[in-house]
């Protein structure tokens, strides 16, 4: 669906919702939500939130919807799955180990395998190779880091790789369409169920729910217009 479209149904799903389990939004928590906005945008004065609203073509009313939305959605959230997120968390403890990995991209795989070994045996650091075959500057001064990602944050194959592998290991290259992959794993990070992970993954429960709702409706939409269509058929059929 069109994102405006999408946004408009989810919307109307979130207050539906929200107004069967009887959630309400109080003065309080628009205010905490509007400073944690304009806080996260660093609209320090008044006039950057001004600004701010003009550059976004929006008006103070839209603003204050936009501020309402987000607590209504997020109590809506916390209502549904509050309760879900740790028997989920250790159902899916694996998807959440994340991998501190280095790597530079090549386009020779020959060259990777030298690369590769020449590593295995001490001959070359990663930084050194990072330093001669990074071209983007920022990238080649970090060594080629890639910081601290999740399963999901890689290409399958390259996943597949790396969380195969233990810590700390050079991965042998991993040709794909992009390039060969050479990878330096530095380090595997065990989940902990914090209040950042809890908040992510009830939102992403509630964002898995929200699409499962529109598609019911994009689902009775079709068959409610096949049924009229229909109908028109059988009508034109008998006259």
């Amino acid at each position: 669906m069109p994102d405006v479209v999408y946004a408009v149904a989810s919307q109307k799903i979130i207050a539906s919702a929200a107004q069967q389990a009887g959630i309400q939004v109080s003065e309080e928590e628009l205010q905490q939500e509007g400073d944690k906005l304009r806080f996260a945008k660093k609209l320090v004065k008044a006039q950057d939130t001004w600004d701010w609203l003009k550059k976004h073509h929006l008006c103070l009313a839209e603003f204050e919807e936009l501020i309402h939305n987000n607590v209504l959605a997020t109590k809506l959230a916390n209502h549904l799955f509050a309760t879900q997120v740790e028997r989920f968390f250790y159902e899916n403890q694996l998807n959440y180990v994340a991998a501190v990995t280095y790597e530079v991209i090549l386009d020779d795989r020959d060259l990777a395998l030298e690369l590769f070994y020449s590593l295995q045996s001490g001959e070359i650091t990663f930084q050194e190779i990072a330093r001669e075959y990074i071209q983007q500057p920022e990238l080649r001064r970090a060594g080629g880091y890639q910081g601290m990602r999740r399963r999901t944050d890689f290409r399958p194959e390259i996943a597949a790789a790396v969380f195969a592998a233990a810590p700390p290991s050079v991965i042998k290259p991993i040709s794909t369409s992009k390039g060969v992959y050479l990878i330096w794993l530095e380090e595997m990070v065990q989940p902990i169920l914090d209040q950042h992970l809890r908040d992510q993954i009830q939102q992403e429960l509630f964002d898995h729910w929200l699409k499962q709702q529109i598609q019911s409706i994009e689902i009775l939409t079709m068959l409610d217009s096949d049924a009229h269509l229909q109908a028109s058929e059988d009508v034109l059929m008998q006259a």
